[in-house]
């Protein structure tokens, strides 16, 4: 009887891997996910009535305050810009957590939605509220639905697989 063992490979392959690669992990991770989230955002956004413009207006929001929706394209973009930063910023740390808890790397199907959902919830309710943001005054299903999903699968999930493949170049 004949087995495919390509899974077990795989698995002993990430088994045996070691750290992720930084350059791979954050620069990769934080272009990718800002890519996909920008994308996310302005699609469920725009459905719902939103501009592009307005959308990365309400990111710079959180340093210049209601004055950046009055900023035309010069605070888009720098909304932009924050964006990425901080989907460099949610890579590194994903990297960091990486290199001290080889399970992230392990099993990244796992750890990468959950670190996803754990971004969307600081974002939220910790990073935004202290923010010069304007306050949100509700928090839709439909919002919170797009924002857990979104971020388990185009922010946490992209990020642990691309620090799962830079392990195994390096292992």
């Amino acid at each position: 009887m004949t087995t495919d063992n390509s899974f077990v490979r795989s698995e002993n392959k990430a088994n045996a891997a070691g750290r992720p690669r930084a350059f791979d992990t954050i620069i990769y991770g934080g272009l990718v996910v800002g890519v996909l989230d920008f994308f996310d955002a302005t699609i469920f956004f725009g459905l719902r009535g939103s501009s592009t413009i307005s959308i990365f207006q309400f990111v710079a929001s959180g340093l210049l305050g209601p004055a950046a929706f009055s900023g035309g394209y010069k605070t888009f973009l720098l909304g932009v810009l924050l964006h990425f930063l901080n989907a460099f910023i949610i890579a590194t740390i994903y990297y960091i957590a990486s290199c001290g808890l080889p399970t992230l790397i392990r099993h990244p199907f796992i750890w990468g939605p959950l670190y996803g959902i754990v971004v969307h919830f600081v974002m939220t309710f910790v990073v935004t509220p202290l923010s010069a943001a304007p306050a949100r005054k509700t928090y839709p299903i439909a919002v919170m639905l797009n924002g857990v999903i979104g971020h388990a699968l185009l922010v946490g999930l992209p990020i642990a697989l691309l620090a799962r493949r830079s392990a195994n170049k390096r292992g």
